[in-house]
């Protein structure tokens, strides 16, 4: 670790005193509230015993895309849920393979019809996803009738528009908050209307450092919060504290950093062997022990560097001595989206569904938003079975994560 690292104690410590954030502070409202996910689904419950089925087991370990803003509509999506166990779903605004503005959100009433339909058919507790980061991605628009959030480098320019005027350092900080008053209430706004809307995970916050500014994926849409990691720890522990306290779970994004890449992951392959720091480590260094409830998302990033065969999302060199046993990691792991060229185009389904999971990715993310496949939650579980039936996946290994996600239900059921 450089030298910056050594001595981000210091740096962090001033960084919070200047905006009436302790670090005790936001790790005992961490630990005060109980990560309790909006997960009602008319009875059904959350069990973590052994009395869950193998298929119940591995249905949790998916998430998937579907099309429909209706579940009439939906077509395979209650079979999923009913017969193969889903235990969890993202929903999006826009189809991309069709270039179709219809998707599942299309305004506040019928997105909320929809998530409670879902969680009622659904024959256990529901993961219902989305990426509501602000700015540039936001599936909630406000053309259709939904509140906004601005983006992280937006919310970065207020944070620093607030420490100028000295309002930071007033009176108006909330004791326990990284944001003066304006900013909290826009990340209390967004993380409310998820809530009420029914959704549990959210796909925000960012942690990349912006150490790229072109970055076509990040950095040229304002994802980033700032390329200082103290910058980025602050304002992503605002919106993990304001998630938190509304019932939704926030994720982290992208591990192990996709902010120094030149190109985007949804097209192909991200080398940033050349251009990745270990400071993009330091947000997860510090967030992941205050908040050891949230989650995280895995990058396809390849580092030749800290694997020099797989992209991050399949390598169990980052995932697992990186993340868990360097960083502590113990809360549930995501991959993003399994349908991306970047893995699609190099890895076939079954090699890239038995590496994420030996890995330690708990839940195999497939948006079915860049290709779709109406068939791709028997088919996935198809591959996860042949993998145990040759014993290259266990029993042990599923019930890791398992219990891994199974902790973030235990309060709030």
């Amino acid at each position: 670790m450089n030298s910056s690292t050594a001595t981000l104690p210091f740096h962090f410590l001033l960084l919070f005193l200047l905006l009436g954030l302790m670090g005790s502070a936001s790790q005992s409202l961490a630990q005060s509230q109980a990560t309790q996910l909006n997960t009602d689904s008319g009875g059904a419950t959350f069990d973590t015993t052994s009395s869950l089925t193998l298929d119940e087991k591995l249905g949790r370990m998916l998430m998937i895309g579907f099309r429909g803003t209706t579940l009439a509509e939906s077509g395979h999506i209650v079979r999923d849920l009913q017969d193969y166990h889903l235990g969890g779903v993202i929903l999006f605004d826009y189809d991309v393979p069709s270039k179709s503005p219809v998707r599942n959100i299309v305004s506040p009433n019928q997105t909320e019809n929809l998530i409670r339909d879902l969680k009622a058919t659904a024959t256990q507790p529901l993961l219902v996803a989305v990426d509501q980061e602000g700015g540039r991605v936001m599936r909630l628009k406000a053309d259709r009738g939904f509140e906004t959030t601005p983006s992280a480098a937006e919310l970065a320019r207020l944070l620093r528009k607030g420490k100028d005027s000295g309002s930071a350092t007033s009176g108006s900080v909330t004791p326990g908050s990284a944001q003066p008053d304006t900013l909290k209430s826009i990340l209390e706004a967004q993380a409310r209307q998820l809530q009420t809307l029914g959704f549990n995970i959210n796909f925000a916050p960012v942690a990349d450092l912006n150490t790229n500014p072109d970055n076509p994926i990040i950095g040229r849409l304002g994802r980033s919060y700032s390329a200082d990691p103290d910058t980025v720890t602050t304002l992503a522990s605002a919106v993990i504290q304001a998630h938190l306290q509304h019932g939704i779970l926030p994720v982290l994004k992208h591990f192990p950093g996709h902010g120094s890449a030149w190109n985007d992951t949804h097209l192909g392959m991200t080398d940033i062997t050349d251009t990745w720091s270990p400071d993009e480590l330091i947000p997860y260094r510090n967030l992941l022990p205050t908040y050891p409830q949230i989650g995280v998302m895995t990058a396809h990033v390849i580092h030749k560097g800290l694997d020099p065969d797989v992209p991050a999302t399949l390598s169990r060199a980052i995932q697992q001595d990186i993340l868990r046993s360097e960083l502590g990691f113990r809360g549930p792991l995501f991959s993003d989206d399994m349908q991306m060229g970047a893995i699609r185009d190099h890895f076939g389904l079954r090699e890239s569904i038995e590496k994420a999971l030996l890995a330690g990715v708990d839940i195999l993310v497939f948006a079915n938003n860049s290709v779709y496949d109406a068939n791709i939650v028997p088919t996935v579980l198809g591959v996860m079975k042949e993998l145990m039936d040759e014993g290259v996946l266990t029993e042990e290994r599923v019930n890791a994560s398992i219990h891994r996600t199974a902790a973030l239900y235990a309060d709030g059921l």
